[in-house]
């Protein structure tokens, strides 16, 4: 009979965001080799293995695991604002790692940011999509995209200072796709839209229709001040389409070091500025999509599927 295997998402799938979509993508890619169990919290049913995503909003079912199942294998994925923050100031994150027989990290330069004490159980595991074609883009104009939810870590004031910057650049059309959970960042990125008629927020947007519109963008947008591994990012680098990102860790150890698209985290002229050469220089546009395309094999399912079950495996046989 196949293990149970309880995997804990804080966020299941109203919320529409990056850890669900992380968490169903693994309880599928698992499903062969485990009788999986999907919940935003350990109730005390029997499990042989956790798998945790986020080191502190799911630290109760972590503890619990660790303290009602000593011998059983524990791991923990690390999501973002859990690395960038929680693991420095928040005793329970701290707690987790401790606890964790692995650490799953998303991006290659992750294992560098965790403490050193727990920096050897770190396993670098890139989240995937299928690679879909890119779909015809118009010479017209740009068409920027940026998808994140509004809230503070995204930074989206960026994205908002940098169309500003280009209230006057009609070929370059800015949409936005991210619902309000911050509803002062939501009232802000209304006026944008109302000030800059070139910028649009579109909200809320069901995922495939977001799939779709990555494709058809010329270029996606990410602002973020701190990210695990973006999955957005992978998405539009697996559809072909290049991305203007902030220079964060999160974003550096998907794309490479020496990728071209980079600006300064909050940096809004910076922003302005590749936005203008990606529609006035067509080579610079092609050289990102260049190097996008050397970086999409790494976010290729098979890989992925892989190395979560190795990871497990691992942590089974290492059982006492």
């Amino acid at each position: 009979m196949k293990p149970i295997l309880c995997l804990v998402t804080p966020a299941l799938a109203s919320a529409n965001n990056g850890n669900w979509q992380t968490a169903r993508r693994w309880a599928h890619f698992l499903a062969e080799d485990y009788r999986v169990r999907l919940c935003s919290a350990w109730d005390g049913a029997p499990a042989d293995v956790m798998l945790a995503l986020h080191a502190r909003r799911s630290a109760p079912s972590i503890h619990a695991f660790a303290q009602a199942c000593p011998a059983r294998p524990l791991v923990v994925a690390l999501t973002g604002t859990d690395l960038y923050r929680d693991i420095a100031v928040d005793a329970d994150a701290q707690r987790s790692l401790a606890l964790a027989w692995r650490l799953i990290v998303l991006h290659e330069l992750a294992p560098r940011d965790l403490p050193a004490a727990v920096r050897g159980k770190a396993v670098v595991c890139f989240q995937s999509t299928p690679a879909r074609a890119t779909l015809p883009k118009t010479d017209r104009h740009l068409r920027a995209l940026m998808v994140g939810h509004l809230r503070d870590e995204k930074w989206p004031q960026t994205l908002w200072a940098a169309a500003a910057r280009l209230h006057d650049r009609a070929d370059i059309l800015i949409d936005h796709i991210g619902a309000p959970l911050d509803p002062a960042l939501g009232s802000a990125a209304q006026a944008c839209a109302a000030a800059h008629p070139h910028y649009r927020w579109l909200g809320a947007r069901p995922h495939g229709e977001t799939l779709r519109r990555i494709r058809q963008a010329h270029v996606l947008v990410h602002t973020s001040r701190m990210e695990g591994g973006a999955h957005v990012v992978l998405e539009a680098v697996r559809r072909g389409t290049p991305v203007l990102a902030s220079r964060i860790p999160g974003n550096v150890g998907m794309l490479g070091a020496d990728y071209g698209g980079y600006f300064p985290p909050g940096d809004a002229t910076a922003l302005a500025t590749l936005l203008q050469r990606a529609r006035d220089e067509p080579a610079m546009l092609k050289a990102l999509a260049v190097q996008c395309d050397e970086r999409a094999p790494l976010f290729d399912p098979a890989t992925e599927r892989h190395t979560l079950r190795e990871t497990l495996r691992q942590a089974l046989e290492a059982r006492p």
